[in-house]
C-alpha cells in the first residue's frame, strides 16, 4: 500500500468517525460570561473562540461548538447540560 493511499484511507476513516456535532442553543437564562467559561472549560475553546460562539448563539439562536465521534462528545455535552446550558448532539 502506498503512503498516499494509506493517508487517503486514514482521512476517510476520520470523516466517518467524526460525524457528530454539539450544537449550543440560545436561552434567556445564562450570561455571556457563563457560556464563555463553560465553552473554555468543557470544549477546550480559547477565550476568543468561546466569545465568538457565544455571540453566534445569541444572534443566530444556535452554534455548532464541537465536532467529533459520539463517544467523545457525550461527556462534553452532558457537562454543558449539567452547567445549565442548552445543547444537543446532532449527526452531520
Amino acid at each position: 500500500m502506498t503512503k498516499e493511499l494509506t493517508k487517503e484511507k486514514t482521512i476517510n476513516l476520520e470523516s466517518i468517525l467524526e460525524n457528530h456535532s454539539i450544537v449550543l442553543f440560545n436561552d434567556d437564562v445564562n450570561t455571556f460570561d457563563h457560556v464563555i467559561q463553560s465553552l473554555v472549560k468543557y470544549c477546550k475553546h480559547s477565550e476568543i473562540q468561546a466569545e465568538q460562539c457565544a455571540h453566534i448563539v445569541h444572534y443566530n439562536g444556535k452554534c455548532l461548538v464541537k465536532t467529533g465521534n459520539i463517544a467523545k462528545l457525550q461527556p462534553i455535552c452532558s457537562a454543558l447540560l449539567d452547567s445549565g446550558l442548552s445543547a444537543e448532539i446532532t449527526k452531520n
